[in-house]
């Protein structure tokens, strides 16, 4: 695998913006010690511009970062499903490359994503609170969806036009 300079920069870039989107907003969820955030926007947006190995860096690192910035007891488990979550929307899009498929490859990052936390959740607090993060994941993961789509076709244009990614 050929790794330039622009993309190297670029993940990096990716991955900062997920940590920080992590941070930014934050909002507590008190059954599972978790919370809410808006870095899914950015790792999935980083998918569809970068493909599975931007999400998987920026999905992966960035939001584990975030978590270790924070002292957050999950990091291990966020460095693990939110990497899964960014590369299964890279590989997604990769193999459907259309607006259909754009769709389809973030809402199933979203669900990957909740359902990682899910299974570790039952674990850690058992099946009722599990469930209602479930909820809130999916709901968060959805919102994550639709600002990545929309954020993946802006990004995806100007660095088409700047020369960086190729046109589709």
């Amino acid at each position: 695998m050929k790794l330039d300079t622009k993309k190297l920069s670029l993940y990096a870039v990716f991955i900062a913006l997920t940590c920080v989107g992590t941070l930014v907003i934050r909002i507590p969820f008190p059954l599972t010690k978790g919370y809410l955030n808006l870095g899914d926007a950015v790792l999935l947006a980083a998918a569809l511009t970068m493909g599975r190995t931007g999400g998987l860096l920026a999905g992966g690192l960035g939001s584990f970062l975030a978590d270790i910035l924070t002292g957050y007891v999950y990091a291990p488990v966020t460095l693990v499903v939110k990497g899964l979550e960014g590369f299964v929307c890279g590989i997604i899009f990769e193999k459907i490359p259309t607006t259909t498929g754009r769709i389809i490859a973030v809402l199933v990052g979203a669900v990957v994503m909740a359902t990682g936390y899910f299974i570790f959740e039952i674990i850690l607090v058992g099946l009722y609170p599990a469930a209602l993060s479930y909820l809130a994941n999916l709901g968060q993961g959805a919102a994550g969806a639709i600002l990545a789509y929309l954020l993946s076709l802006a990004l995806e244009k100007g660095l088409q036009e700047m020369h960086i990614l190729p046109s589709r």
